[in-house]
């Protein structure tokens, strides 16, 4: 009789529950680091790579049982292309914690890294998850997503512990969709804290941003209730009422006048949601998507309008009724 190579593989998912796991985190910045130092605190055996350390890719990943990587989605595709040439096992889980879009491809990461590894299981993790309040073990949630349930509740107990809960899901595009497209509209809502439009202002621009990322979302494979967990909702109110938040700061220096190159710099780290942005006007416009709160983000973010110009252009949008049934629609 011959074996189930899914059936193996799950057995070897579920042994790894019960064991010490060799975790290879791939990218030290903030969230990289994070990850590790809760791996490490659940006595996971831990590697850190990254391009200026003097650990080599080929020795991070060697007999890794987890192999995550947390660098920044322009690396993504380079980091990849790098992994598709060494021997990785087919029993190693691949976990992407990056938010973003590939310009060139407009894939998501754990799109880029499923095609390279079409046996592999890639587990997506993504949630309301402040690096820093993190670090300092304040209580927190996020969600391991994967088509294969095993591997995602692999990486539960990975990372779970009793300030960091861990929970499962079936749909990591969606996950992976609710934690990068919500960094547009941190930045939107940075631009109406910086203008100090007030609190009724940010809970409007919130709420109907919601329903436009469950429209870009749910359109391109992602599944409606996932926009309404921790990935997308709860990352979203996370991401857009906190200065610890990159995105919002944008979004706040952008109201104060300044240039987004002056703002980035300031910053010293990335903020997805500028590339993301770009990417998403490509998406919609292809698509036949409308993203009224997006657009006019990427057009401040362009220089074609000020800050007031674009909250101005929001709210002379033509009325209509708030339905949920715009959820299906392409255009407006």
């Amino acid at each position: 009789m011959v074996s189930n190579p899914t059936e193996n593989l799950d057995q070897v998912f579920t042994e790894l529950k019960n064991r010490q796991v060799d975790l290879a985190v791939l990218g030290a910045g903030a969230w990289g680091t994070a990850l590790a130092k809760l791996a490490i605190e659940s006595d996971h055996s831990v590697r850190v790579w990254s391009r200026s350390g003097e650990l080599s890719l080929e020795e991070a990943v060697d007999g890794a049982h987890v192999i995550l990587s947390a660098i920044s989605m322009k690396g993504v595709p380079e980091l990849v292309e790098r992994l598709k040439k060494l021997d990785i096992p087919e029993s190693t889980i691949l976990v992407t914690a990056t938010k973003g879009l590939d310009p060139k491809t407009t894939l998501t990461p754990s799109r880029i890294f499923q095609a390279a590894f079409p046996n592999h299981a890639v587990v997506v993790l993504s949630g309301p998850n402040l690096s820093k309040e993190i670090e300092q073990g304040l209580p927190a949630a996020t969600v391991a997503a994967c088509e294969n349930e095993v591997a995602a509740e692999t990486v539960q107990h990975l990372f779970a512990n009793e300030n960091f809960r861990v929970y499962r899901s079936t749909d990591p595009l969606g996950a992976e969709l609710g934690g990068t497209l919500k960094n547009v509209i941190a930045i939107a809502v940075g631009v109406c804290e910086g203008l100090e439009l007030g609190a009724n202002a940010r809970s409007a621009l919130i709420t109907r941003a919601l329903p436009e990322i469950m429209r870009i979302g749910t359109h391109l494979g992602g599944q409606p209730e996932t926009f309404l967990g921790l990935s997308g909702l709860g990352d979203m109110l996370a991401t857009c009422t906190s200065v610890l938040s990159r995105n919002y700061r944008v979004g706040a220096g952008l109201a104060q006048g300044k240039s987004l190159d002056q703002i980035l710099e300031e910053l010293g780290s990335t903020a997805e949601g500028v590339n993301t942005a770009h990417v998403l006007m490509d998406i919609a416009q292809r698509e036949q998507i409308s993203v009224p709160i997006s657009t006019q983000v990427h057009r401040l973010l362009n220089g074609e309008m000020t800050a007031i110009e674009a909250v101005e252009s929001l709210m002379e949008r033509k009325l209509k009724a708030e339905s949920y049934e715009e959820l299906q629609q392409t255009s407006d």
